[in-house]
């Protein structure tokens, strides 16, 4: 659960910054953002999941 809210945590600063620097525009964050809120209510949100977190342990390890 904390690492999931560290992530849209991070995901949306990542948006915001694109958007405030005009590299994304409001029709390609829209759809980002839909993208990922639809991603998450199908069979592959668990695998994305499980690789989110495999990386997270995997970087103290670096």
């Amino acid at each position: 659960m904390a690492v999931t809210v560290s992530l849209v945590a991070l995901f949306g600063l990542v948006l915001f910054f694109l958007l405030r620097s005009k590299s994304l525009g409001y029709g390609a964050a829209f759809t980002a953002a839909g993208f990922g809120f639809f991603l998450a209510s199908t069979g592959a949100a668990e695998p994305i999941n499980e690789l989110a977190r495999a990386v997270i342990e995997a970087i103290p390890e670096l």
